[in-house]
């Protein structure tokens, strides 16, 4: 009978969580602008080709064309749509952004704080071995990964580029929680001696939510790109529609050298920016639903 009860109760207020950050993503307007940009962009991305399929066909007599009704964004070096290209290439684009992103978040924050709360000699091993990756230039040390490697695995190259990408964002976390270690409810915490685990993960992370959640947006951004290179330089054989295989091949197939190809080229590039500047302009409003002292400003 109690997980009768219980069970509405728990969807009600789970409901009305999402009610309220919804609600605070209105704040501001340009924030929250991006954010349905960006839910745009993955409905597109992942719904999208239920409905559009991708052209695989080859049509001579329709290269390069601009565009017009039955091709809203023209056709390509093989008279293929390029919306439809679009519409089934955005969804790669993410999905590596996104656990690139969400790994060298969780290994920022983890050892990030563990480090500036521990202190000592596991702070020192930590912060040594930061800053020895932090000295590698990481998207050289991708390329010539990928002379060894193979990359064709969406999920390894999403995994391997988020365990490269962590050694910035780990030491702004630090810097972060060496702050928070000073504050009273962790004096209280450590008096109550709830234990190292308890403190750093259900009392200090959380405190750093606005920052963390920025941060995670925006090495979202620094994996599209890291992506797009790789692909751009021939180092990623990934096949299929996705964005940056699309700018390579306008590259190969030489559409610079073709005057009506500008859509071609331009299709992928806008939609690699406007994904960007989505994500960038989301945080204005997610700053709000995560840090309540920002919203007496608004």
């Amino acid at each position: 009978m109690t997980t009768q009860i219980s069970s509405p109760n728990l969807a009600v207020k789970i409901l009305r969580s999402i009610g309220t950050s919804l609600r605070l993503l209105t704040y501001n307007r340009v924030g929250f602008i991006g954010f349905l940009a960006v839910v745009a962009i993955v409905l597109i991305s992942y719904l999208g080709p239920l409905v559009i399929p991708l052209d695989t066909k080859t049509k001579i007599d329709q290269i390069y064309q601009t565009p017009s009704a039955s091709h809203i964004l023209g056709t390509d070096h093989q008279g293929r749509d390029i919306w439809s290209q679009i519409v089934n290439g955005g969804k790669d684009v993410i999905y590596v952004a996104f656990l690139a992103a969400l790994i060298s978040t969780i290994i920022a924050v983890s050892f990030g704080t563990l480090s500036a709360f521990v202190g000592g000699w596991i702070d020192n091993l930590i912060m040594s071995l930061t800053d020895i990756i932090l000295t590698i230039p990481q998207f050289p040390l991708l390329a010539v990964l990928a002379a060894f490697v193979s990359l064709n695995s969406l999920t390894f190259l999403g995994v391997l580029m988020g365990l490269l990408n962590w050694p910035a964002l780990l030491r702004a976390i630090r810097s972060q929680a060496l702050s928070l270690k000073q504050r009273d409810f962790i004096e209280a915490a450590r008096a109550l001696d709830l234990g190292t685990w308890h403190i750093v993960f259900r009392e200090m992370v959380p405190n750093m939510m606005p920052y963390i959640i920025v941060s995670f947006t925006l090495g979202m951004t620094s994996a599209v790109y890291q992506q797009a290179g790789l692909v751009f330089l021939g180092l990623v054989p990934i096949s299929g529609g996705n964005w940056s295989v699309m700018i390579q091949l306008a590259w190969v197939r030489g559409a610079i050298f073709f005057k009506d190809s500008v859509w071609y080229i331009m299709a992928p590039i806008l939609a690699i920016a406007l994904f960007q500047l989505a994500l960038i302009t989301m945080t204005r409003s997610l700053e709000l639903v995560f840090n309540p002292r920002l919203r007496s400003n608004e």
